[in-house]
């Protein structure tokens, strides 16, 4: 695996933009510059068919679509079928359900915690 790049494009999936915040915040300490953001998964959705990402961190409950469907909507393209995803989840339940295709965390989260769940995902950093 090659080292990760601190640039890389990062989608910020989530509909409440204090969450928003929050990630876009951690990841900043964690070092990482080029992040994108989407208040649903249809809007995800269309900014993930327009340009690559490295790595989508979606929260898992949202409406109109939730970042579940979302999931399930990139893995069925073959653009996006391999981008990694983190999935945030409010409680286990919510996280368990896309664990087969997706990692997830579980609010709330701190730079290190989520880290720690990076790495796995993307390599080490």
């Amino acid at each position: 695996m090659s080292p990760v790049s601190m640039t890389m494009p990062i989608l910020i999936v989530d509909d409440y933009n204090t969450m928003i915040r929050i990630l876009r915040n951690l990841l900043r300490q964690l070092g990482f510059t080029n992040i994108d953001e989407a208040n649903d998964g249809a809007a995800a959705l269309a900014k993930m068919r327009a340009k690559d990402y490295a790595l989508v961190i979606s929260d898992t409950s949202m409406t109109p679509m939730s970042g579940v469907e979302l999931l399930h909507h990139a893995r069925a393209e073959a653009r996006t079928s391999s981008t990694p995803f983190v999935m945030v989840a409010n409680d286990p339940l919510e996280g368990e359900a896309a664990a087969d295709r997706a990692a997830y965390i579980l609010k709330p989260f701190t730079a290190q915690s989520l880290k720690a769940k990076l790495v796995p995902v993307i390599g080490a950093f």
